[in-house]
């Protein structure tokens, strides 16, 4: 019975990481922007606010008033600067328009030429999350090979471990590739 936990625990633990980076690379998929205007984008600016960093997104109301532009509604005006200042330092590639009452980011609409840069980086954000699946097989295969060095399973269980162990992989490289085809869509569509 305690082999049977050892892999149920090594195959949630492998599904638990898969997750993970899944739900990283699409976390990195929000920030990039993709034409249109879209709130997450400020998700990871910090602004330095009294007398520390504060997420963006804590200081006010960010809304989307058409396809293009987003609006912050700051609850304090006085910080008006410093998240423009915050926003100009985050390169995410729009300038901020500040009226006094509230920043506007107007995005321009994208070329072919940024598109395709875009899609490039994507990609490689994809490549280096697969790299990451591929290392946590390896480290899921190395503990299945312990195991057997140990005597803890037979020949067959480990052979129907790691045949597990590969549909899972295999799973979730398609759940990956899918994300990135999706994301290279939404770049490429106008």
């Amino acid at each position: 019975m305690i082999e049977n936990e050892k892999v149920e625990e090594l195959m949630f633990e492998l599904e638990e990481r898969a997750e993970k980076t899944l739900n990283a690379l699409e976390n990195e998929y929000l920030g990039i922007r993709a034409g249109r205007a879209n709130p997450r984008i400020l998700d990871r600016i910090e602004v330095e606010a009294y007398g520390g960093m504060s997420k963006l997104v804590e200081l006010g109301n960010v809304a989307a008033l058409d396809a293009r532009c987003l609006q912050i509604n700051l609850w304090d005006k006085s910080l008006l600067k410093a998240v423009e200042k915050a926003i100009l330092n985050s390169n995410i590639g729009i300038t901020p328009t500040n009226d006094g009452q509230v920043i506007r980011l107007v995005f321009p609409v994208m070329t072919e030429e940024r598109r395709k840069e875009l899609v490039k980086q994507i990609k490689k954000l994809g490549e280096e999350a697969k790299v990451a699946v591929r290392n946590q097989r390896r480290d899921a295969m190395d503990v299945l090979k312990k195991m057997k060095t140990a005597k803890e399973l037979s020949e067959d269980m480990i052979a129907d471990c790691e045949s597990e162990v590969e549909k899972a992989v295999s799973a979730t490289m398609g759940k990956l590739e899918a994300i990135v085809a999706a994301k290279e869509k939404e770049l490429m569509s106008i």
